[in-house]
């Protein structure tokens, strides 16, 4: 069943029992060192706007709402270590465990990753990029994020090749029509724009992640049936992509800002929602 726990996850996680979830991913905080806020904003047609739309058409903006959390840790490794140690052991012997972080910490969080899991056991580092948002005039702008992908047995493991996403060949001319058609299978650097601030995807919630992503990573590396876990639920993206394709989720966040989102995102798959209590 469906499930969503408001509570801090490392209180959450010891009351689970080990080897209990084929797939876990996690994004936590990036440690950028500030808050983090998204504003919701109404907008309206009006001539004397503050925003300027195409065809130079007008608008009024109104805020009507904002989400934030604090991105700041003064010890980023002790903060996530107990944790990566918990995925380890609530990960059944075939399953697979993802990592999503950014340029700041993801150095430090594969060493952590090699001593918990075995350095045998490190399978990908993938790269999420997109091109959206400012550009840096004092250094290359940083536009990609990394995931990585430790399974538990690395001779064991879920890999649906069978149903991974394809995408577009870049000269399908060089092809035949038939595999032009059928399109190739990703590799490990994963194009895919963020969520549009205006499409209908966005939750207001910050730092929210393409369930395009979370798509491709649920179809391929659990199977219809099987419950996903995602401890740093956030928007609830994770649990989106696992009830869109029979999967069930238990999703795990302590900012109420986070369980609100989550109970109307995710309302159509009913899931139980409960607070922890230590």
């Amino acid at each position: 069943m469906p499930k969503i726990i408001q509570g801090d996850n490392l209180q959450v996680l010891p009351d689970l029992p080990d080897a209990t979830f084929p797939l876990i991913y996690i994004d936590p905080p990036f440690n950028t060192g500030k808050r983090q806020r998204r504003t919701t904003l109404k907008t309206q047609s009006d001539v004397t706007g503050d925003r300027v739309g195409f065809g130079g058409k007008r608008y009024r903006s109104t805020a009507v709402g904002s989400i934030s959390f604090a991105d700041v840790f003064d010890d980023f490794l002790a903060f996530i270590e107990p944790r990566l140690v918990h995925a380890h052991r609530l990960l059944t012997d075939d399953g697979a465990f993802f990592l999503h972080i950014d340029y700041r910490e993801a150095h430090y969080c594969k060493l952590l990753l090699d001593a918990i899991f075995g350095r045998h056991c490190f399978m990908n580092e993938l790269v999420w990029a997109y091109d959206y948002g400012g550009r840096s005039k004092r250094r290359w702008s940083a536009k990609h994020d990394t995931i990585f992908w430790y399974a538990k047995n690395p001779k064991r493991y879920t890999f649906n090749f069978d149903a991974m996403d394809r995408i577009p060949y870049m000269a399908p001319r060089l092809v035949t029509p038939e595999k032009a058609a059928r399109g190739k299978t990703p590799t490990d650097v994963w194009w895919q724009t963020i969520v549009p601030t205006a499409g209908k995807e966005r939750t207001g919630y910050p730092t929210q992640k393409p369930i395009k992503i979370l798509e491709r990573i649920v179809k391929v590396h659990s199977r219809p049936g099987e419950t996903v876990l995602d401890f740093f639920a956030g928007s609830g993206t994770t649990g989106e992509a696992a009830a869109r394709h029979d999967r069930d989720f238990l999703l795990v966040d302590d900012n109420p800002e986070a369980i609100a989102v989550m109970r109307q995102r995710l309302a159509f798959a009913d899931p139980e929602v409960v607070v922890h209590k230590p």
